[in-house]
C-alpha cells in the first residue's frame, strides 16, 4: 500500500449559514491520480480552496502526515509541495510566458533555490508549445495554451501534490485530450494529482481512484475503473441519462 500523501476527515466548509462542504473524507496516496467529479454547485472548487488554506474549514486535514490546521498561509503550503492550479488560471496577461513561469518559482527562490532555469527547461519539455511562445504575452495565448501555462507555472514550484481545478473547462476536445495526457505524464514523473473535473469520463479514464461529490458530500467513491462502469455514474455523468443524483 502506498503511503498517504493527503487525507481529510469530516471536512466542513460554510459560507455564512450555508454548509457548502459536509463531512468530506478523502485520501490521496503517493503516486496516484485521484479525481473528484460532480455537478456544478457540488462543492468541488470549495473543497480545493479549503485544502489550499483559502477558506476556513472544520475537520482534519493532514498533508504528508502533518496537520495543515494553523498553516493558513498559502505560501507555506506551497513550500510543503501542495500547489493549486485554479479554474480561472489567474495568469498575468501583460507579462511574457517566461515571466509567468518564473513567478511560479518565486517561493523556492526565496528559500534559496537557484535552479529555476533548469526547472523551466523541464517545463518546456512537457509543454513544447510554451517554449515556442516564451516571449509572447500570456494574454495573447489560446485557451489551451493558457491552461498549459497555468500548469507549467505550478510545476515551477516543484509540487509533490498538484491540485487541478477544472483543467478542461472551455477547451476544444483535442486540447482536452492533450491536457489529460500530460496529467498522466506528471504521474509518471512522480507528481501526485488531485483532479477536480466536470468531464467525468476523461477524468475517470486517467485516474486511479474517484470520488463523486453531490450537495457538498461524498455520494460514491471507488477505484476509477469501477466507477466508470457504475450504472449510477453512467446515468448521471457519462451522457447516457438525464438524472443528476446518485446518492443512495
Amino acid at each position: 500500500m502506498k503511503p498517504t500523501l493527503l487525507e481529510t476527515t469530516d471536512l466542513c466548509v460554510n459560507y455564512g449559514r450555508v454548509e457548502a462542504i459536509h463531512k468530506v473524507s478523502i485520501r490521496i496516496r503517493e503516486g496516484e491520480i485521484v479525481t473528484v467529479i460532480g455537478p456544478n454547485g457540488a462543492g468541488k472548487t470549495t473543497l480545493l480552496s479549503a485544502l489550499m488554506g483559502l477558506l476556513p474549514a472544520r475537520g482534519d486535514v493532514k498533508y504528508q502526515g502533518s496537520a495543515t490546521r494553523g498553516t493558513t498561509a498559502v505560501d507555506a503550503l506551497v513550500g510543503r509541495g501542495l500547489v493549486l492550479v485554479p479554474e480561472k488560471r489567474e495568469l498575468f496577461g501583460t507579462m511574457s510566458v517566461a515571466d509567468n513561469l518564473l513567478l511560479g518559482a518565486f517561493a523556492r527562490h526565496r528559500r534559496g533555490a537557484r535552479d529555476h532555469a533548469k526547472t523551466m527547461a523541464e517545463v518546456f519539455e512537457i509543454f513544447p508549445r510554451l517554449a515556442q511562445r516564451k516571449e509572447q504575452q500570456a494574454g495573447t495565448l489560446s485557451g489551451g495554451e493558457r491552461q498549459m501555462l497555468a500548469m507549467g507555472r505550478a510545476l515551477m514550484a516543484k509540487p509533490t501534490l498538484l491540485m487541478l481545478d477544472e483543467p478542461s473547462l472551455g477547451l476544444a476536445p483535442l486540447i482536452v485530450k492533450e491536457i489529460f495526457r500530460i496529467v498522466v505524464q506528471l504521474k509518471s514523473m512522480g507528481v501526485s494529482v488531485l483532479l477536480v473535473e466536470q468531464n467525468a469520463r476523461a477524468a475517470l479514464q486517467v485516474a486511479d481512484y474517484g470520488y463523486v461529490l453531490e450537495n457538498g458530500g461524498v455520494a460514491v467513491e471507488n477505484d476509477a475503473k469501477i466507477l466508470i462502469n457504475d450504472p449510477r455514474v453512467i446515468e448521471s455523468y457519462l451522457g447516457l441519462g438525464g438524472s443528476h443524483s446518485i446518492a443512495a
